[in-house]
């Protein structure tokens, strides 16, 4: 099911919590919903899902106009960070309650909601677990019933909001790597809400930045990764560094010198250069930024250190192969971006 946000707008108390936002979600497509507290990603979530009211703009499933229909009318199926499984229900009864309170015109036999709920229980693994009651079960075992629970209707839609938010690091890797199997099987049009990067960056077919009530930036993970559109989108998808710069003659100038980087067609003044931790160059000499190593720590088959470069200016962060790293001449260390992007509209 296609699902499409045009120009939405939501209000609560006059306080702006979703400012015209559009987005066309596509029939099958695994899309992320990726930004800090407060960005408005649950709120387009929960708009999406039925449970509040747009103030302003339209949703629409396929081509029929769902901003008025309740949640039912929508067909969603919703899996929260805290399971909200019934205690007092078995996970069969868990994964069977969707289709069992329907309307009777639409209510399957008993025998086919058994057998619906035993097939969805081996799609999310926990065959021979359906007599057991939630507090019997681990947590990435009961967000597992509670997206059975949630598929077991057939949804046109399925929406998660942070479902791994509960879980430990090592089950929330697990976990994702088996939404992602799930989703391939069944094909349903999911929207995942994360302020988890790695879990957006892993799962998605496409990932939506959001900031402020606003989207910044829509794509592929490695296009939002590898071409962030904005400031914000640099800082927070992945590690990044700053740095206030000049422009000069097509010059990139830092601190007073050159650095040896051309910025060709860019217009002279004051920018800001952000670059990755990992995209950078070790030399010594001109065009270099130089400073002093006050931290290193290894990280897997990385070694990130923290640079100090001088008054005035927030520390560096780089991520250095091993070797290279055991290299440096007594906590010392030059080098510059190797990869990079200028931004005009906002300094850190």
């Amino acid at each position: 099911m296609e699902v499409r946000v045009q120009n939405l707008r939501k209000e609560f108390d006059r306080f702006p919590a979703l400012h015209d936002v559009s987005l066309d979600i596509r029939s099958g497509e695994l899309i992320a919903l990726l930004g800090p507290s407060g960005s408005g990603k649950t709120t387009l979530l929960r708009l999406i899902a039925g449970l509040e009211s747009p103030t302003d703009g339209l949703i629409y499933f396929g081509d029929e106009d769902a901003s008025r229909k309740s949640v039912q009318e929508r067909n969603i199926g919703f899996v929260f960070q805290h399971y909200a499984l019934f205690r007092h229900m078995t996970v069969l009864d868990n994964v069977a309650f969707g289709l069992k309170v329907r309307h009777a015109s639409r209510r399957p036999p008993k025998h086919e909601i058994r057998r619906r709920a035993l097939e969805l229980l081996d799609l999310v693994q926990l065959p021979g677990l359906e007599k057991r009651y939630p507090a019997q079960l681990s947590g990435g075992q009961r967000q597992r019933v509670a997206l059975a629970r949630a598929m077991a209707v057939e949804p046109n839609v399925l929406l998660l909001d942070e479902p791994f938010g509960a879980l430990d690091a090592q089950v929330r890797k697990d976990l994702r790597k088996w939404l992602r199997e799930i989703h391939d099987r069944t094909g349903h049009t999911t929207v995942f809400v994360t302020h988890d990067q790695d879990e957006a960056m892993e799962l998605a077919d496409r990932v939506v930045v959001m900031s402020q009530g606003a989207i910044e930036q829509v794509g592929t993970p490695d296009d939002v990764y590898d071409h962030p559109n904005s400031p914000f989108v640099f800082g927070f998808v992945g590690q990044s560094n700053c740095l206030d710069v000049k422009v000069l003659n097509g010059d990139i100038w830092f601190d007073g010198r050159a650095l040896g980087i051309r910025a060709d067609g860019e217009a002279d003044g004051e920018a800001s250069l952000y670059f990755r931790p990992h995209d950078i160059e070790i030399r010594n000499g001109d065009g270099s930024i130089s400073g002093v190593v006050t931290t290193s720590r290894r990280v897997a088959g990385t070694r990130h250190v923290e640079v100090d470069i001088g008054q005035g200016h927030p520390p560096i962060e780089l991520e250095l192969p091993p070797a290279a790293a055991g290299s440096l001449a007594q906590g010392g260390i030059a080098f510059r971006p190797s990869r990079w992007k200028l931004f005009r509209s906002a300094k850190r």
